[in-house]
């Protein structure tokens, strides 16, 4: 039986003893295939598309329509086995099943059925992503990921023992490390949930820190709704005494605006939920 731990006022919270979920095996398996793909790609490193800037940046492509490099897709296609694609895709499956897990106890949580979200999973945009951050000789002049609060439900986060983790508590703002324990997962709460929840669970700002010596790998999974899913605080949840603290929003366009708003293609700054509270 899983424990999980809560780090109060965070919206983080440690799942340990998930044997079931990630056996030691397949996690070895995953860095290894993270370390060679890293390797690789050492020679091809530029700016990509998706949310690896992770921090605002003025990139000339505009990140919806950048290229392919033919050089990459070669190099992707003779770099991953049958073997390491069945290997990711079990991880997946299986990290996948402990986010619905989750889901269903925190509508539980609330006195709600503990299928009462489901639904909006019909079609779901989720995905699993490999982290690396190479070691920085002055960790004080870098940040492996800026900070901010994850877009979606539930995120899953798996990493190695070398830490970097921190997290901003609600009530000052003060930041703190995530003590790193590669048999635990982190879970972290998203924006999805803390609209739907009405503030009842709390998506916390968090952000990454180097080390100076040790490079760093980490294996997030996002639980993502469906594109046309529209967001809003759940109607069970809303009274006369407790009313909606956010106003509906889409989440496919949220989450294009928000990374388009990563790349300073829009002209405002990062696109955050707050922009939905209600008046």
């Amino acid at each position: 039986m899983a424990r999980s731990r809560s780090i109060s006022g965070s919206g983080i919270w440690k799942y340990l003893n998930h044997a079931y979920y990630l056996r030691r095996p397949i996690r070895l398996a995953l860095l290894f295939i993270v370390f060679l793909y890293v390797s690789m790609l050492e020679e091809l490193k530029g700016v990509g598309d998706g949310k690896s800037l992770m921090t605002q940046k003025d990139v000339p492509e505009d990140p919806v329509v950048i290229k392919r490099r033919q050089k990459v897709k070669e190099a992707m296609i003779h770099a991953w086995s049958s073997y390491e694609k069945e290997v990711c895709q079990e991880y997946a499956r299986e990290v996948e099943k402990l986010a619905f897990k989750l889901l269903e106890l925190i509508s539980i949580s609330l006195g709600l059925p503990g299928d009462r979200l489901t639904g909006y999973f019909k079609d779901q945009t989720s995905f699993l992503r490999f982290n690396h951050y190479p070691p920085c000789p002055n960790p004080e002049l870098a940040l492996g990921v800026g900070r901010h609060a994850d877009a979606g439900v539930i995120t899953v986060l798996a990493q190695d023992n070398v830490g970097g983790l921190q997290v901003s508590r609600r009530s000052d703002g003060q930041w703190f490390s995530v003590k790193p324990n590669p048999d635990a997962f982190i879970i972290n709460i998203g924006n999805c949930m803390q609209v739907w929840t009405n503030d009842k669970y709390w998506s916390a700002e968090h952000r990454v820190v180097v080390n100076s010596s040790k490079e760093r790998f980490s294996m997030p999974f996002f639980l993502f709704p469906s594109h046309e899913v529209n967001i809003e605080p759940l109607k069970e949840l809303i009274s006369e005494d407790n009313p909606p603290c956010y106003k509906k929003y889409n989440w496919g366009k949220f989450y294009v605006a928000r990374n388009r708003s990563d790349y300073k293609k829009l002209q405002t700054e990062n696109i955050q939920i707050d922009r939905f509270k209600a008046a």
